[in-house]
């Protein structure tokens, strides 16, 4: 009688590794279908309906695309928000990774500095902080009160439509710490050797900073690049809190986020706020794409 032909080594806990690894991914798996790509479906639809959360949903093909080419507060709130990113985005980089390279030279107690400058970081899109940004920024606030120190009679910087916008550009830029954080993290990766080999070459502080740090940093500078890009063409919070829900003055802080909101809570039209979350999502979408394929012309890693 031949003998039974033994099964194959290991087998036995591969099966079991796997039914391991499907039960652990299962809650996973369930929110991401559930929670994600079902609401996003369903948001899908009612981007092509009219919708008010009382009447069921009506179809009406491409009209709330068609009708956002002729909404002119729509344009504005695009206007405001391209503003907030392109202007707040840049500079909060730059401050962010100055303050990384002078925290990198060594300083004592740097786990203190770098907490107190990650803090805002943690708190900047809270609704404490936007109530304490409109209390400082006011027609008779702490910068006002300062100002008139000097003899200097300041605006009302955020009741003004010439500055309001950039009282929260200056909130986003006081919030440096994440980026921070993950620049001061790949300075810390940078081998010394390459600077000392540059400084016997007779390169002063600056070059090196252009030709080895920079270049190195490259990578770090893209990931920030794209996050905070992301997070910018979201944000609500400061707009919302410091406007008082209206995007004032003269619409002048009307993010596209609070543009959205006033449409699907304020109005009710949830098809035209989908129709309007979607087109977001294309926007952020395009801006990834567009870095991605740039990044391939300055961006350098090791390889």
């Amino acid at each position: 009688m031949a003998a039974e032909e033994a099964p194959p080594p290991n087998k036995v806990p591969r099966n079991r590794d796997t039914k391991a690894a499907l039960v652990f991914l299962a809650p996973w798996v369930a929110g991401l279908l559930f929670i994600t790509f079902g609401p996003m479906a369903g948001s899908l639809y009612l981007a092509f309906t009219d919708y008010n959360l009382v009447q069921a949903p009506e179809w009406i093909g491409f009209e709330n695309f068609e009708r956002m080419l002729n909404d002119s507060r729509l344009h504005n709130s695009l206007r405001v928000t391209f503003t907030y990113v392109f202007v707040g985005v840049p500079v909060q980089l730059v401050v962010a990774l100055l303050i990384a390279v002078v925290l990198d030279r060594g300083l004592r107690g740097l786990a203190f500095y770098r907490s107190v400058f990650y803090l805002p970081s943690l708190l900047g899109s809270s609704v404490a902080i936007a109530i304490l940004w409109r209390q400082l920024f006011g027609t008779n606030g702490l910068v006002n009160q300062f100002l008139a120190y000097f003899g200097i009679d300041g605006p009302g910087w955020i009741s003004d439509p010439r500055t309001a916008l950039y009282s929260l550009i200056l909130l986003n830029v006081w919030t440096f710490g994440a980026p921070m954080i993950i620049f001061l993290a790949g300075l810390r990766q940078i081998p010394n050797m390459y600077y000392e080999a540059a400084s016997i070459d007779g390169a002063n502080k600056l070059k090196q900073f252009f030709t080895i740090t920079i270049p190195l940093l490259s990578p770090i500078i893209f990931f920030n690049l794209v996050l905070q890009i992301i997070g910018s063409f979201q944000a609500f919070t400061q707009a919302f809190i410091v406007s008082g829900g209206t995007g004032g003055p003269s619409d002048s802080t009307m993010f596209y986020t609070l543009y959205l909101y006033q449409q699907g809570f304020g109005r009710f039209d949830m098809g035209y706020a989908s129709a309007m979350a979607w087109l977001l999502l294309v926007i952020i979408a395009i801006f990834t794409a567009i870095n991605f394929i740039a990044s391939k012309y300055w961006v350098f890693y090791d390889d």
